[in-house]
């Protein structure tokens, strides 16, 4: 699936356009990720693109966010090391995260939250105006940006990253697309 008929997709079942911005934060750190590890850019940035497809229908069941998604996404034919990383991205459906994909996707959705936390916080309200370092000073503030789990964050170490270096490819991925993201 290119990444036109993706977005149809996410328009077609996501109508909070901060979540839209978030699942597009999330491909590009994705797609970033892919380029790190030598994995495929393609397929990386379509699993973050595409991870939060029920989130509207599913946010007061939170155990059951995925599933839907995981439906729509075996109706349309994707590919199941996609299908399995979205269904592992929830820790509650209780999937192990055993590919670099699916460990990769569980610590990039949080990752995203942080970082536009980070930004809006600071007074220009642009990633271009934070760095690395003002993201992990906030990181073991435990107020703020809650959503944002830091022990999935940590997970990177999955990946062989440090938490800095993740942090830093992560803001960087998101700077690229600053200008969609709207900021």
């Amino acid at each position: 699936m290119q990444r036109e008929e993706a977005m149809s997709l996410v328009k077609k079942h996501v109508k909070n356009k901060n979540l839209i911005k978030h699942m597009i934060a999330v491909e590009v750190v994705m797609g970033a990720l892919a380029k790190k590890l030598g994995e495929d850019e393609d397929t990386w940035a379509l699993a973050g693109l595409i991870h939060d497809l029920d989130y509207d229908t599913t946010a007061e069941e939170p155990e059951q966010h995925g599933l839907v998604t995981v439906q729509i996404l075996q109706e349309l034919g994707f590919p199941s090391d996609i299908i399995q990383a979205v269904r592992a991205h929830n820790a509650a459906l209780g999937f192990s995260r055993e590919s670099v994909l699916d460990k990769a996707l569980y610590a990039a959705d949080p990752v995203t939250g942080l970082i536009v936390a980070a930004a809006l916080i600071h007074p220009n309200k642009k990633l271009s105006a934070i760095d690395t370092q003002f993201i992990l000073n906030r990181f073991g503030e435990k107020q703020f940006a809650r959503g944002a789990n830091r022990e999935q964050i940590k997970a990177c170490n999955e990946l062989g990253l440090e938490l800095n270096e993740f942090i830093s490819l992560s803001l960087s991925a998101m700077q690229q697309a600053a200008k969609e993201l709207g900021l």
